[in-house]
């Protein structure tokens, strides 16, 4: 009788322990694939200034010969409205309005272009906490690699971006397991 409560507890620190190392390894330190050539580096809206700047340092280095930005006509985002008018330097833009808006809504859309257009392999930007869902339902919906990197993030609302995450996830896993 005295070592039931003893058990609970260790049970219950075990369950915290892993939650908080699948935390880490899922949303603040993911595996994050090497960015190597694609067809199109494609751009995740949210963050929008750090996910942006790092496709467009990615584009620089010669990733991809297109940049694919998701709702780069939105008014509240000028550098994207600028290179979806005129193109980047060196490379094509091609931007696109999800449907529906949300990561699932971009990854669905993008696939549909991507079959399209006939590219075959892909880089994801987001930001680093995103990384492990966006890679997951880009999968899903485009033939061909999927590769995905991580931007960095306002770290003052880390524990937002994680417990949402967490319920997203477990929706994408559970709920919603299709493109």
């Amino acid at each position: 009788m005295f070592f039931l409560p003893g058990r609970r507890v260790l049970l219950f620190l075990a369950l915290v322990i892993a939650w908080v190392v699948a935390t880490f390894k899922l949303f603040l330190i993911p595996h994050q694939d090497r960015a190597g050539r694609a067809d199109a580096v494609v751009v995740l809206s949210g963050s929008k200034a750090p996910r942006l700047g790092k496709a467009l340092d990615l584009m620089g280095r010669g990733v991809a010969p297109v940049l694919v930005i998701s709702h780069g006509r939105d008014r509240s985002w000028p550098q994207a409205n600028r290179l979806c008018r005129h193109g980047g330097p060196g490379f094509r833009v091609v931007c696109f309005l999800p449907v529906p808006d949300s990561t699932q809504g971009e990854a669905q859309t993008f696939g549909r272009l991507a079959a399209r257009r006939r590219w075959r392999s892909v880089l994801v930007v987001t930001s680093t906490f995103h990384v492990t869902r966006a890679r997951m339902l880009f999968r899903r919906c485009v033939d061909g690699r999927v590769r995905a990197v991580g931007a960095s993030y306002n770290l003052r609302h880390v524990f937002d971006y994680v417990f949402s995450e967490w319920g997203k996830l477990a929706y994408a896993l559970t709920l919603h397991r299709r493109c």
